[in-house]
């Protein structure tokens, strides 16, 4: 053999070894299954919880708004100038106490008038009552006369109402605010002389949302906060709760009373609070294992190796947790990672961990 072609067979050689070991491995790979489909999806690796019972406060935060127990714009019925005016501005009133006095000369001398009138007619009935006794007066007569009596007192009434028209009063205790005429002043029906409030106890007005209706009820505890008074906390009950729920924001009114008799709380204040209520307890799983899907919420429930797709309903939250109203029990085993990587049927191989303890 000529020493030249050495070089070009060992070449030949090394070609025809390295072909035949990936004609081997090719093989194992079609037979033995390594690294192909054939075998089947892997199992995608999650780590597990069971949903808990535990503790949970009702702990709503709210904005609101005070409003006096009792308000009241103060108007006159009657167009007339100021006579009098009684009260001094911010300062406390009693029900049935004059406020204003309007100009009443007019409907003074009205009233006399129809007094005088009517003493008139009462004193010719009263004489007509004997006549009639002896046959001098006929029924016919004395009925007018009745009648006339008794039309002369729905004057005397009417001129004594006018009179009274003229005597604004306070409808309830409480305290008057800034005064918006002077005397000599002409008031009209409608006008707003002075303003009126109870101020003993205070309404706080504040939305939650419809979620926690079923929790709401009179007498739920409420602390409020107020940027006038920094470091005081003010403590109220709830009162009563609207019977109708906003459809726009899909929330309720709630209206809780607070006590204010050194009159710190003002009509119109706002106000941070928080509703509070006695632990109850709820079905908690963390906040990883829900997947949300439009207004829908979901979880993954492993059984027989496999993920499956449960549609469930929440309530409340709080920081890593969700309360599970519907969809799961404490024996389900839910995922609470790795829930990205599923879908219904998705073979999986868990890895169980307890439910984080989630301070309330």
């Amino acid at each position: 053999m000529n020493p030249k072609h050495i070089p070009r067979l060992s070449l030949l050689l090394l070609a025809l070894v390295l072909g035949m070991g990936a004609c081997t491995d090719s093989g194992t790979n079609s037979k033995g299954n390594k690294g192909g489909r054939a075998g089947g999806p892997r199992e995608v690796p999650v780590t597990t919880a069971q949903p808990k019972l535990k503790d949970f406060a009702l702990e709503v935060e709210a904005l609101g708004t005070v409003r006096a127990k009792e308000s009241v714009d103060i108007t006159a019925k009657v167009a007339d100038r100021v006579a009098a005016i009684h009260f001094e501005e911010g300062k406390q009133v009693r029900k049935g106490e004059v406020l204003v006095e309007l100009d009443n000369e007019e409907a003074r001398a009205d009233l006399a008038a129809a007094e005088a009138a009517e003493r008139d007619s009462r004193s010719q009935f009263k004489r007509s009552k004997e006549l009639f006794q002896t046959r001098a007066l006929s029924e016919a007569q004395l009925d007018q006369l009745e009648a006339t009596m008794l039309a002369n007192q729905a004057r005397v009434a009417a001129a004594r109402s006018r009179l009274n028209d003229r005597l604004i009063r306070a409808p309830f205790d409480g305290r008057v605010g800034l005064r918006n005429v002077s005397l000599g002043s002409l008031v009209s029906p409608g006008g707003v002389i002075t303003t009126l409030d109870d101020l003993s106890i205070v309404k706080l007005d504040f939305a939650v949302p419809e979620l926690f209706l079923s929790s709401l009820k009179p007498g739920l505890t409420v602390e409020a906060q107020t940027t006038a008074y920094p470091n005081t906390t003010f403590k109220g009950r709830v009162d009563s709760v609207d019977t109708r729920v906003d459809p726009t924001t899909r929330a309720i009114v709630v209206r809780a009373l607070i006590d204010n008799k050194d009159h710190r709380l003002r009509p119109g204040m706002f106000m941070t609070l928080q509703l509070v209520r006695k632990a109850g307890m709820a079905l908690m799983l963390p906040e990883s294992a829900i997947v949300p899907e439009d207004s829908k919420h979901f979880v993954f429930v492993v059984a027989d190796g496999r993920a499956r797709k449960r549609e469930i309903k929440i309530g409340r939250r709080r920081p890593g947790e969700v309360e599970i109203l519907t969809g799961v029990t404490e024996k389900d085993t839910v995922v609470i990672d790795g829930t990205l990587n599923l879908h219904d049927g998705t073979p999986v191989a868990t890895r169980t961990e307890s439910a984080p303890q989630v301070a309330s």
